[in-house]
């Protein structure tokens, strides 16, 4: 996953994309087509999911027991995968985004200008 900038791309923080999918298939299941376009349009357009990170996660995620697959029709009748949460992958998330918080808080302490710490 990379984020979009004028200068450039970048990679994001690592396990940052599971965390995102799991979120995004919190909300039903989708394809993978789906989640990468759900992603990018939730971040405003700044966070792009290319396939090459996208479909190893999906992988990964299946192999770990927090999503699941099954074919299905796409909105255009076309055989696509559709990926779903399961209940480990809620508990999951639920960790992913406790971590997620905390290292968000720990980094915004950092950025604070000098004068405001304690």
């Amino acid at each position: 996953m990379r984020r979009r900038t004028r200068e450039g791309d970048g990679d994001l923080l690592g396990g940052t994309l599971d965390m995102l999918v799991l979120r995004t298939l919190e909300r039903g299941p989708m394809h993978g087509f789906g989640i990468a376009l759900s992603i990018e349009a939730r971040s405003g357009d700044k966070l792009l999911v290319e396939q090459g990170s996208l479909y190893p996660a999906l992988y990964r995620l299946e192999d770990r027991g927090w999503i699941v697959s099954e074919w299905g029709r796409s909105e255009t009748n076309r055989r696509a995968r559709y990926y779903r949460l399961t209940a480990m992958g809620r508990r999951q998330l639920v960790a992913e985004t406790a971590r997620w918080t905390t290292l968000v808080d720990a980094v915004a302490r950092v950025m604070r200008p000098a004068d405001d710490e304690v």
